[in-house]
């Protein structure tokens, strides 16, 4: 399973790659939301991982971009006090959003949760 993680922070980013390659995941990485988009653009992900706060171009729409392309999951990153993003997102049809910080068993078990959601799709 391909995994695109759009992830600024690089350590949060290296930690959270290692737990989806250490559970078998192909993933790649991006570090802010043009990169991202030129992945998506480029290939096919079974999951993206996107950080709401990005530099460059937003979540939002990065979201929508993905969205005219299919209907690849969405796991949103946000922080607590992130309420308005939570609601946007929501709004925007998000698949799924994990609160920061979160240990990287929990992002695995939330992608295992989407990939298996979409293959009932």
């Amino acid at each position: 399973m391909r995994v695109l993680l759009v992830e600024h922070e690089s350590e949060e980013a290296q930690r959270m790659a290692q737990g989806l390659s250490e559970a078998g995941y192909s993933v790649e990485v991006a570090a802010n939301g043009m990169a991202a988009l030129r992945f998506v653009e480029s290939a096919e992900y079974d999951l993206v991982i996107l950080d709401v706060m990005l530099p460059g171009l937003n979540a939002w729409k990065l979201q929508q971009a993905i969205r005219l392309k299919g209907e690849t999951p969405v796991l949103f990153l946000t922080t607590p006090g992130g309420i308005e993003d939570r609601l946007r997102g929501l709004e925007l049809h998000e698949d799924d959003y994990l609160l920061k910080p979160f240990d990287a068993k929990a992002l695995v078990a939330r992608a295992r949760k989407l990939l298996r959601r979409d293959r009932g799709r």
